[in-house]
């Protein structure tokens, strides 16, 4: 069956590095579909395997874990809707409150808190989570996507992390990147906080008053809605600065890309391949609304 544009992989394993998945044969995370299972995860570091003796340093280390997981299976913290909480002590929940909170706090989700023993004697803590990747919303519920004009070099090294991650053959330096946001408008898209995509408005110029709208979603977060909120809003701008015509540019070996811009009404209109260069790109053209049939006189 062929993948539809915007449909989430079938099952997905997000693993961390943690020697515990490889010997004992789980994974850190499952994505199925929409839905996002984070196994229980401790205190952990997983890049040195070391564990600190203190419980609210443990569930500090959990969260990171856990946050890791979840940005790499495209969510964050404002998609769980149900959280465990399994400790071996139960006077040691109640120190770890005010980081919880911080994580969980304005999200809500279900929770249940269970005292239990744990794997590792060293262990004092471990969460679980489970997720829901929705559309995202502007205000009202779910997670909020924000998008924000490129301003000052930590923006711009965002703006190109994300069109580097998208079109590698036309990987630019930080200098590159400063140098297209003096002639171009940038901006950039963070989901509750985590930078999930970019795009890119050229001016209007020509004769036909011709601009170029680019919307790029990062692929772990791509299906909820992001694109279509970068191209709505890139499009916006490029009506103010009094664009007659708009066009977008995808690299054709971009296939979701491509699907994306036809289901938006863009026509093809050229591919071509650059002096030197082997990748073949596609230029396409939004299509001039049809309009309104009139109305038929009553009869």
């Amino acid at each position: 069956m062929t993948k539809r544009l915007g449909e989430a992989p079938a099952r997905r394993a997000v693993v961390s590095g943690s020697t515990f998945e490889e010997r004992i044969g789980y994974a850190r995370a499952v994505v199925d579909g929409d839905r996002v299972h984070v196994s229980g995860t401790t205190g952990f570091d997983y890049a040195t395997m070391t564990i600190s003796g203190d419980v609210v340093e443990q569930a500090e280390q959990c969260l990171r874990n856990i946050g890791s997981a979840l940005a790499e299976a495209g969510c964050t913290f404002a998609d769980v809707v149900r959280v465990r909480y399994l400790l071996p002590a139960r006077e040691d929940f109640e120190p770890c409150w005010p980081v919880l909170r911080r994580a969980f706090g304005q999200v809500r989700p279900a929770a249940t808190m269970m005292v239990c023993g744990l794997a590792d004697e060293r262990m004092r803590i471990e969460i679980e989570v489970y997720a829901r990747r929705g559309t995202v919303a502007g205000t009202g519920a779910g997670p909020a996507l924000r998008i924000e004009p490129v301003d000052g070099d930590a923006m711009v090294e965002e703006w190109r992390h994300v069109h580097n991650v998208i079109v590698p053959p036309a990987a630019m330096t930080l200098d590159e990147a400063r140098e297209r946001a003096g002639r171009n408008r940038l901006a950039n898209a963070y989901l509750d906080g985590v930078l999930v995509g970019c795009s890119t408005v050229r001016p209007p110029g020509g004769e036909e008053r011709v601009a170029t709208v680019i919307a790029r979603t990062l692929p772990a977060y791509r299906g909820r809605g992001i694109g279509t909120a970068l191209y709505e809003e890139g499009l916006a701008h490029a009506r103010v600065l009094g664009a007659g015509a708009v066009e977008t540019v995808v690299l054709a070996a971009n296939t979701d890309g491509l699907r994306f811009a036809g289901a938006r009404g863009f026509v093809e209109k050229e591919r071509y391949v650059l002096d030197g260069e082997h990748d073949e790109w596609v230029d396409l053209r939004l299509a001039a609304a049809r309009p309104a049939r009139p109305a038929a006189p009553p009869s």
